[in-house]
């Protein structure tokens, strides 16, 4: 009977060989990947030609003076300010239900349209006239509706 096999020699590559089998991978990987390898050289080709790839290339190398920058425009105060309401409208608009937001959208559009539409009558709007037009169910709801918002709004306004 044989004797027991009590160690496990590992084989151990030479550097030239891991170096051989590390290129006989990356030349499998360029012959699957063929048609995608030629996409990339065609786009970084027509960079180059653009100059987009020289634009890039010296943004690198200037990075730091590029953050410097950046870092001294965003600290500006009109830029704080509009990073401020950009965040205040941003939590506005996230307090107010889509539904609304969305029926108030179409109905500004609908009266855009009118108003372009009635933009061409040349006559003048008298007294009698714009009373006549507060009879009108569209007109009265359209006014109501502006006077709550006045009024929310004007509440808001006294509270702050």
């Amino acid at each position: 009977m044989a004797t027991p096999i009590t160690r496990i020699k590992k084989k151990q590559l030479t550097p030239e060989e891991l170096k051989l089998q590390r290129l006989f991978e990356l030349e499998t990987q360029v012959a699957e990947q063929q048609q995608a390898l030629q996409k990339v050289l065609e786009i970084t080709g027509e960079l180059d030609k653009a100059g987009i790839l020289d634009a890039v290339n010296a943004m690198v190398k200037a990075r730091e003076d590029l953050m410097d920058i950046t870092v001294q425009q965003a600290s500006r105060e009109p830029v704080t300010t509009l990073i401020n309401n950009l965040m205040n409208a941003a939590g506005a608009l996230t307090a107010i239900d889509p539904a609304t937001t969305a029926k108030l959208s179409s109905s500004v559009q609908r009266g855009l349209q009118n108003a372009e539409a009635g933009q061409s009558d040349p006559r003048k709007l008298s007294m009698l006239g714009l009373f006549k037009a507060l009879r009108d169910p569209d007109i009265n709801r359209s006014i109501r509706y502006g006077l709550h918002f006045l009024k929310g709004m004007g509440e808001e306004l006294e509270r702050k």
